[in-house]
């Protein structure tokens, strides 16, 4: 991950600062399988460069965008920069106190505290992804508010303070628009610092798609990632909805047509029928009708 930073142009002061903290706190043991290994990276110098800064300095992050803007990739790949154990904290209105910081149970004849995931992180120091945090009621966030500010502490009724690892970090992820989604409290919005992210821009769609799929021609990585920037285009001017801006579809597409299907079917599978409006799903099938050709594997990829 520190050579991608470095090809990204992350300064090399930036760099040793990172590699001090992963030399202060090792990973723990046991907790290895936890660190990720991305799938994808992230492309974009100036989110790189906050968001390593404001983790460098011991704050929490949240990221705020759009649909298809690389929040949770990015939270994943800040995750293995730093080498720490991730924990994901999915978000829903009925998220409570005990999902999050753990229930007691019954064990060894005894009541315990079954350890949730905000305690694990907490425990071993690891990175929470607090995935669509606005999807959870404000007053089940309340008791994160002691764990995110300046006492870095949760305070379990009935057992013992904890006091967080200092290499403790948490990512949260947030778009406005969704179902269920609510406006985040000021107070617990005031315990992170907010990276708007911004969208993919065309040159870097075309990067990541050479990236994973490093034998797709060069001419067909621009034609999908100019298929993607005007389903966008389409979704911002309200024409369709954002169902089909689906950018894990368009990847995984590119996947299935290496596997056996035509470009077209597997754009179908993967962008189309993501739509389940007739007339919004034929609208999308002739913009891709307009832009791509329907290639086999030995058309699209180079040998």
């Amino acid at each position: 991950m520190l050579d991608f930073l470095r090809s990204e142009g992350i300064e090399e002061s930036v760099l040793a600062k990172i590699e001090a903290f992963r030399r202060q706190y090792p990973a723990p043991e046991g907790q290895q399988n936890r660190i990720p290994r991305p799938k994808f990276h992230y492309y974009g110098k100036e989110i790189w460069l906050k968001a390593l800064t404001a983790l460098l300095s011991g704050e929490n992050l949240l990221l705020v965008g759009p649909k298809a803007t690389g929040k949770n990739v990015l939270a994943e790949n800040l995750a293995a920069v730093f080498n720490r154990p991730e924990w994901d904290i999915s978000f829903y209105l009925n998220t409570d106190a005990a999902s999050l910081i753990g229930t007691d149970t019954f064990k060894g004849g005894e009541v315990s505290l079954r350890h949730g995931p905000i305690y694990q992180c907490a425990e071993y120091g690891g990175f929470g992804i607090l995935d669509e945090i606005n999807m959870a009621k404000n007053e089940s966030l309340a008791v994160l508010h002691a764990t995110l500010d300046f006492r870095r502490i949760i305070d379990v009724p009935g057992y013992e303070r904890i006091q967080l690892a200092p290499c403790t970090r948490f990512i949260a992820t947030m778009n406005y628009g969704y179902a269920g989604t609510r406006e985040l409290n000021e107070a617990l919005a005031s315990r992170f610092m907010v990276i708007n992210m911004p969208i993919i821009s065309r040159e870097n769609l075309e990067k990541l798609l050479k990236t994973q799929y490093p034998r797709l021609k060069d001419a067909y990585a621009g034609q999908l990632a100019g298929l993607f920037q005007e389903i966008r285009t389409k979704c911002e001017s309200a024409e369709i909805s954002t169902k089909a801006l689906d950018l894990r579809g368009l990847l995984a597409a590119v996947s299935l047509a290496a596997n056996g299907l035509s470009l077209v079917q597997a754009l179908e599978l993967g962008i189309i029928n993501k739509s389940f409006d007739d007339y919004e799903r034929q609208l999308v099938s002739d913009l891709i009708a307009a832009r791509i050709p329907d290639l086999d594997a030995a058309e699209l990829f180079d040998p």
